[in-house]
């Protein structure tokens, strides 16, 4: 009876296979070895003979992955260096040199954000996920990123926003990174330039790969308006001495977006003295006292009233504020 045992068969179809359903695969240079051995008998006489070792070594597959990290950045008409978070991950089976590239002017959106000065791309390089003093700017050719099978890097993408823009628009800006060894059809080979000087071979992404991120232009406003009455001592509306005028002063928030701790202050004014217990938000009374409520009264270093409107967005509606002082 003849048995024969393997130990590897793999052709370079299989590989491509490995490839497309795992990030890694079989790292690039590996050398596999296949060695069949016969067992055989003749009379009583039990035999074994081996084959001729059979040796292929792993080529590169060049693979690249882009991911969006962020979702869609908010940021307001004029805004500057506002970053989209990206990753590049190396999804091929070798270490390979990235180039990247980023491109502002897409089709479908409604703004182009413009490309940041001194640079368009920087590297997260302090990790803290945003654009900061410790983030290294991209030169293409001459820091381009080297990544080992399955290595990423956190790539940002940094804007403005061109003042003109409008409440409610879109606009998109994208990263793509590329194999420095070459792109093109999957199966196309670049011989002898791969890992360890064999093969390369263009992997399912083509050895290139690119997402985009977008903003969203909210153009909120805050607006106020401020009306009073004059209620004089006699029952009139005439601004003498004694009279009370009454304030109100109308808070809007109007586009989309929010604001965040908003603060209204209202000097009281020159000639006048504030009525205790008038300051109301809504039409609910608010305490003099700071740290009671949303509310206070200050008298010093100038006499003024004070609300926290916490946070608005126009669904906040009206924010209604009344208060009054007496002329001295």
């Amino acid at each position: 009876m003849i048995h024969l045992r393997s130990r590897a068969c793999i052709a370079l179809a299989s590989l491509f296979a490995a490839v497309s359903a795992h990030a890694l695969g079989t790292v690039a240079g590996t050398s596999i070895q296949n060695t069949a051995q016969i067992t055989y008998n003749v009379g009583a006489t039990t035999l074994s003979t081996s084959s001729n070792t059979t040796t292929i070594t792993v080529a590169e597959i060049l693979d690249v992955a882009v991911t969006l990290d962020t979702a869609t950045v908010s940021v307001t008409p004029g805004a500057t260096q506002q970053e989209l978070v990206f990753t590049v991950t190396n999804t091929g089976n070798g270490t390979e040199t990235f180039s990247l590239a980023g491109l502002s002017t897409l089709p479908g959106d409604d703004f182009d954000p413009t490309p940041s000065t001194p640079a368009f791309i920087y590297f997260d390089t302090d990790g803290s996920g945003d654009l900061s003093a410790g983030d290294t700017a991209y030169v293409a050719s001459t820091n381009d990123p080297v990544l080992a099978a399955d290595a990423s890097v956190r790539v940002l993408v940094v804007n403005d926003v061109p003042s003109a823009v409008a409440d409610g628009q879109r606009g998109r800006s994208r990263l793509s990174a590329s194999a420095r060894t070459g792109t093109g059809a999957p199966g196309t080979a670049f011989a002898g330039q791969g890992d360890g000087g064999f093969d390369a071979v263009v992997g399912t992404s083509g050895a290139h790969a690119e997402a985009f991120g977008e903003y969203l232009a909210e153009a909120l406003q805050l607006s106020a308006v401020k009306s009073q009455t004059v209620v004089d001592p006699f029952g009139g509306a005439r601004p003498i001495p004694g009279a009370r005028i009454n304030y109100q002063i109308v808070v809007t928030a109007t586009g989309t977006g929010t604001a965040t701790t908003v603060n209204f202050s209202d000097a009281i004014p020159t000639n006048t003295t504030y009525v205790a217990g008038s300051l109301a938000l809504n039409g609910a009374a608010l305490s003099d006292t700071s740290g009671n409520d949303a509310g206070e009264y200050a008298a010093a270093p100038t006499p003024r009233v004070l609300v926290s409107l916490g946070n608005l967005t126009a669904a906040s509606g009206p924010q209604t504020i009344t208060f009054a002082v007496t002329i001295n």
